[in-house]
């Protein structure tokens, strides 16, 4: 069965069904944080796959928005890095425990090249294990600013990212780019094991492993590893500079940043390979992360589970999967006019897919990924799927 709303911000009858409750809560919590943040747009969609049926609704958004509409899923893009990892783990191609200087099994070359380009701090102590779960202490050259004292030409900028788009907007990037910046300017959060610290630039790592590994590049392992067998037909992986569209249908992406409302729907996803360039749907993440958490995803319950397992100092942060509590096992996703949460519930077998069309820059650490969250637990208890606060 599927229940779908598509009267905007519409109310309910007077005796609301399931699908009514949940446009009415999806209402309710879009209007309240638009009310106290002050967006000028853009709009909060919600998913959910439930054993008494499936449901969409929407605000803010235009009435052809449903949940095949695609957009960017940003860091929801690591849950698919981590099962390709994990997946050549199972077939015994690496060793999550491996250091990343060690050799490839039966390859005899390492895990990331022998060059100054990979001369990051730490280089030697690092394992794969702990470039997924965010505890090898790599600089996050992406979302970090680089520090004033960094011995670079871009020392004390934003991130590199936007240094380099700043000139260049087409500016085709690649994984060993940023960690390079690492290598040069000898960036780090400390010791390997030692913090918890989350980093792109770490699954920039992760990407190089794969592509060195398996021989194909990210995109070509994904989409044949775990996009196509897993009937993701909606997905895509963008790698180049110039492929800065969203395929059709999709939902235009916004940015509000210091009072200006941008439409930044074409971005170069180059800038975020393995941990964030993968766009799908609501319906396809669904799919995806449901049957992830449950071993029907290409991966068996001995990888799952150490996927799930929390890896210290983290208090909720897995191998590429974020433990949410009420709300199951997922990740979320923020950057380039979208913010999105996913989580699959393996007791309720309740699947909860939400996101934003606009990423409201300043507030989305502190306020919007919250929002995602109390969306969720919100949604699931109009349909009768009530989870604890």
């Amino acid at each position: 069965m599927f229940f779908v709303l598509l009267a905007g911000c519409s109310g309910g009858s007077s005796e609301p069904s399931p699908a009514e409750k949940l446009q009415a809560s999806v209402n309710a919590d879009w209007t309240q944080y638009v009310q106290a943040h002050g967006l000028p747009g853009g709009g909060m969609a919600v998913y959910l796959e439930t054993p008494g049926g499936n449901y969409f609704a929407s605000c803010g958004m235009a009435a052809w928005v449903d949940q095949n509409t695609r957009f960017r899923i940003e860091s929801n893009t690591k849950t698919f890095t981590a099962a390709a990892i994990m997946f050549l783990n199972q077939q015994g191609m690496l060793n999550i425990n491996d250091l990343i200087v060690s050799d490839i099994p039966g390859q005899g070359v390492p895990y990331i090249p022998a060059t100054t380009q990979y001369n990051i701090p730490y280089k030697g102590s690092i394992t794969i294990r702990q470039l997924l779960s965010h505890t090898a202490g790599v600089f996050d050259a992406t979302n970090d600013p680089i520090p004033s004292t960094a011995p670079c030409v871009y020392a004390g900028v934003q991130d590199y990212t936007q240094y380099v788009l700043a000139t260049d907007p087409y500016h085709q990037f690649s994984p060993d780019e940023f960690v390079g910046v690492d290598a040069t300017c000898s960036l780090t959060y400390g010791p390997p094991g030692s913090v918890y610290h989350y980093s792109n630039t770490g699954y920039s790592l992760l990407a190089i492993i794969i592509q060195r590994v398996s021989g194909l590049s990210y995109d070509q392992f994904v989409m044949q590893n775990l996009v196509t067998p897993n009937g993701l037909a909606s997905t895509s992986v963008p790698m180049l500079a110039t492929d800065q569209a969203i395929p059709p249908p999709f939902n235009p992406g916004y940015l509000w940043n210091n009072g200006a409302f941008t439409d930044v729907t074409q971005s170069n996803m180059s800038a975020e390979i393995a941990e964030g360039n993968i766009i799908s749907t609501p319906a396809d993440l669904a799919r995806w992360v449901r049957r992830l958490i449950r071993g029907e995803a290409g991966l068996n319950s001995a990888s799952i589970a150490a996927m799930e397992t929390i890896t210290p100092p983290s208090k909720s942060y897995g191998l590429g999967i974020v433990n949410m509590g009420s709300l199951g096992y997922g990740h979320n996703g923020a950057g380039n006019g979208y913010v999105s949460n996913m989580a699959y519930d393996p007791v309720a077998d309740v699947t909860t897919i939400v996101y934003c069309n606009v990423e409201d820059y300043a507030n989305v650490p502190t306020y919007e990924l919250t929002l995602l969250v109390n969306a969720s637990k919100d949604a699931r208890a109009a349909v009768g799927y009530h989870v604890s606060q």
